[in-house]
């Protein structure tokens, strides 16, 4: 700052004379740039204290013992005691000498702002004064600046259009100048094939006077086209002349002049393709590429070249050696005279479906590099190899079984043929996806594969459902074969041993009925490979094959129970044979017992074989319903009806084993009733009820016919609880229940009851009706309750009686026929005594 002042001096003297005569002080240089208060103040004030700082610095040295708290709050210094007391003498010197002359300098620099201040507005007044009359010049000069500019524009503009003119004329021009070269090549071109066909309208069949085009073999490309445009002038001149006036005479000797060019042209065409497909054979001989793709382009001009592309695919090997199709036959079908087996057709049928894909790859290679539409040659090489090389193989592969005289089993029966048929169909199929991926053109390969199998796909149905139930008769004849096997090696047997054998040996069994579901699987998946993009007739055929097997199921299992039930007729009719008379020896009875006994046992073994039987009867049918919910119900649903239909065949199909099930249940309930009928007959004894009052405390154990019965229930039931479920087993029950407590009923009839005989039968009834408590049959127990409840009219006194049946007036009418079982009922009068009960009850 302060050299800036001294650089300033003299403009400083010029303006000292607005102030007074003062020096000036501050310039308007010293606010320019980064201004800084605290620099200004600085030199302002530098040149008047550092005197005043140096006396200061050393008074501070001499003195250490004055602290920074000796300045004033005025801003003078504390004056030590001594120093005040030796200046007591003098006149005291102010500690701050220089205040005067900055308060001077402060008001001259206050006043030399005020006069810079002025200075500043008056050149920012002329500034504005000079850009306001620069901003009109500037305007002017842009306003001037914009018509020029605009005027430029539509010169410009005027110009494009000019040029655009001149471009469309030049254009025009150049048009008029192409069309004129091109009438005149044109118009020379056609002198030329006029010459030529003037040459050809020579005598029919006279071409040794052709122009050396027609012989040089280096222009053989030319003279084709030259020829193919001749011959086609000629066709159509013939054409229309032959659909005008036959009266105009020179268009028919035009006529028939230009015949005889399109006959010689005819033949100069055959016999220059000829030429050509010669010179293509023998370059394809030698593997020249480069020749053959010359050959093909010339050869498209003869009918777009299909005699080139058929001849080529002719003349493969693949279609002409017969070697090679014997190896196909041999790859596939095996050795001549062994019977050839799915598994090893399916490979054959690889490994020759894959020779075939990789030679056509190859011969692709080449069609790509010489025809000059290979599409159109592979789209004929693929056809060709479908309908004679594959054909060939499927004609020797697919005998059609007639199914009038069905191939028996032995030899493969018809699934053999089907396995065939599948095998085949799906490889070619694969084949095809193959060949398409390598190329074929615009064939349908597809279609033309599907094409292939349409004979046996349309008797396909058909021959299903006939190898179903060929293999059907055929598994009936081998299980009928075992039985007899098996019932002639237990030798010579008794009638009832060996019908319970025979029952026993021709149980149902759920392995085959899996094997029945497992054929008919089989047969659902070919049904999928044949008609997959089909809904309505796949949906038709997998019901009819579904049917096949509800059929089979059907009768297996309903035969299989009435095979069960004649194990149920036997042991009934051997317990009718042994009924005697009252009146027999006891060498008789005892025969008759023993017979009993082993008719007993008969129908016990039935029993148990029809509960069998039943068990495995509901595991074959939820086999079926199983499959049909896993692997038919969802084939159905696309067609409507369809798997409702498929539901109510199944139920037909089961409704005779259904009929039979609940037959034999009815048996196995008369056999279990006749045996607890026959124990209770041989076991029960009069004195069972009617103990004699001899002092003796009563037997409360149930009796030994009692414990009999149960026993023989427990035991034979066994069976039917573990082959019984749901609904079947608790209606079965409660019918056993409901003839258990009728029979016991009956029974009991037969009997005289005193009250120790009373409490025997109530515990009799106690023992009976903890057993069919296992029944869960609320009906049956509920009877049994009832019986309990009837049993104390043979324990309470005579004078009781009428109150025994307050609660329950249901059971009066039985009760009152046990009332007439009471020793007493005679002579304690019990008939006159109830009457008016009874009549009450009426």
């Amino acid at each position: 700052m302060k050299e800036s002042r001294d650089g300033t001096k003299s403009d400083r003297a010029a303006r000292s004379s607005s102030v007074g005569s003062l020096p000036l002080i501050l310039d308007i240089d010293d606010f320019k740039g980064d201004f800084s208060f605290d620099a200004l103040f600085g030199n302002l004030v530098n040149e008047l204290l550092p005197s005043f700082q140096e006396e200061e610095t050393d008074s501070l040295e001499g003195h250490g013992s004055l602290g920074g708290n000796d300045a004033l709050p005025n801003g003078h210094m504390r004056v030590p005691s001594d120093m005040a007391k030796s200046a007591q003498g003098g006149v005291s010197t102010p500690l701050f000498p220089e205040v005067d002359a900055l308060l001077s300098l402060f008001k001259d620099s206050c006043k030399e702002l005020v006069d810079l201040r002025q200075q500043v507005d008056g050149k920012l007044y002329n500034l504005k004064r000079e850009v306001s009359v620069q901003d009109s010049k500037h305007r002017k000069t842009l306003s001037e600046l914009e018509k020029g500019v605009d005027g430029l524009f539509d010169s410009f503009a005027r110009l494009d259009s000019r040029i655009s003119s001149v471009g469309q004329t030049a254009a025009k021009i150049g048009d008029h100048l192409q069309s004129a070269d091109s009438q005149r090549e044109t118009a020379s071109q056609t002198i030329e094939l006029i010459k030529y066909l003037v040459e050809f309208n020579g005598r029919s069949g006279d071409l040794m006077e052709l122009s050396p085009l027609f012989s040089d073999d280096s222009r053989v490309a030319e003279a084709a086209a030259v020829a193919q445009k001749l011959r086609a002038f000629a066709e159509e001149d013939i054409g229309r002349q032959g659909i005008a006036v036959s009266s105009v005479v020179g268009n028919a000797t035009a006529s028939r002049g230009l015949e005889v060019a399109v006959a010689n042209l005819q033949d100069y065409c055959n016999e220059l393709e000829n030429r050509l497909l010669a010179r293509f054979d023998a370059a394809s001989q030698r593997r020249e590429l480069s020749t053959m793709a010359e050959c093909a382009k010339i050869l498209s001009q003869f009918n777009r070249g299909t005699s080139a592309m058929q001849h080529y695919v002719a003349t493969r090997p693949m279609f002409i050696d017969v070697e090679v199709m014997n190896a196909d036959t041999r790859l596939v079908l095996g050795d001549q005279g062994s019977q050839a087996s799915p598994n090893n057709v399916a490979r054959g049928l690889s490994s020759f479906y894959k020779e075939i894909t990789d030679t056509v790859r190859k011969e692709a290679a080449t069609i790509m590099a010489v025809f000059p539409s290979p599409n159109d040659v592979m789209s004929i090489l693929v056809q060709r190899v479908l309908e004679q090389r594959v054909t060939a193989l499927l004609d020797k592969l697919l005998l059609k079984p007639s199914l009038v005289n069905i191939p028996p089993v032995e030899q493969g029966g018809l699934l053999v043929y089907l396995r065939m048929l599948a095998v085949a169909y799906e490889k070619t199929q694969e084949l095809a996806r193959e060949l398409r991926a390598v190329g074929c053109g615009d064939l349908d390969v597809e279609g033309l594969t599907e094409s292939l199998f349409l004979g046996h796909k349309d008797e396909y149905p058909e021959h299903e459902q006939a190898s179903l139930r060929q293999l059907y008769q055929a598994k009936m004849e081998e299980l009928r074969a075992e039985n007899q096997q098996q019932i002639d090696s237990t030798g010579s047997i008794g009638r009832s041993k060996g019908a319970a054998i025979a029952s026993s040996q021709q149980q149902i069994s759920v392995t085959v009925v899996t094997e029945f579901v497992r054929w008919n699987e089989e047969a659902i998946s070919r049904c999928t490979l044949f008609s997959p993009q089909q809904p309505a007739t796949h949906a038709s055929n997998v019901r009819a094959v579904f049917t096949c097997v509800l059929d089979q199921v059907g009768q297996y299992i309903t035969e299989g129970l009435e095979r069960a039930r004649e194990g149920l007729n036997e042991a009934a009719a051997l317990r009718e044979r042994f009924v005697l008379g009252t009146s027999v020896s006891r060498r008789v009875a005892a025969a008759a017992a023993s017979a009993a006994e082993a008719a007993a046992a008969a129908g016990e073994s039935s029993f148990r074989s029809f509960m069998v039987a039943v068990q495995r009867c509901a595991s074959s049918v939820a086999i079926v319903q199983q499959y049909f919910a896993n692997s038919i119900s969802r084939l159905l649903l696309p067609v409507d009806g369809a798997h409702a239909a498929s539901c109510e065949e199944m139920a037909t199909a089961m409704s005779s084993a259904e009929a039979a099930a609940y037959k034999g249940l009815q048996q196995c309930i008369e056999t279990v009733m006749a045996e607890v009928e026959r124990l209770l007959s041989a076991e029960q004894k009069a004195t069972d009820y009617r103990s004699p009052d001899d002092g003796i405390a009563p037997d409360h154990r149930p009796t030994n016919a009692c414990t009999r019965v149960v026993a023989y229930l427990s035991r034979v039931l066994e069976s039917a609880f573990t082959a019984l479920e749901g609904l079947n087993k608790q209606a079965f029950l409660t019918e056993l229940g409901n003839r258990l407590h009728k029979g016991l009923l009956n029974h009991w009839q037969k009997f005289t009851f005193n009250p120790s005989g009373g409490l025997r039968l109530k515990r009799d009834i106690t023992e009976y009706g903890e057993f069919v408590r296992s029944f869960n049959a609320p009906t049956v127990d509920e009877k049994f309750e009832l019986l309990g409840i009837m049993a104390n009219v043979f324990i309470v006194a005579p004078e009781s009686l009428s109150t025994l049946f307050e609660g329950t007036p249901s059971i009066r009418k039985d009760a009152q026929r046990f009332i007439q079982l009471r020793e007493d009922y005679k002579s304690a009068k019990l008939a006159s005594r109830l009457s008016s009960l009874w009549a009450g009850s009426s």
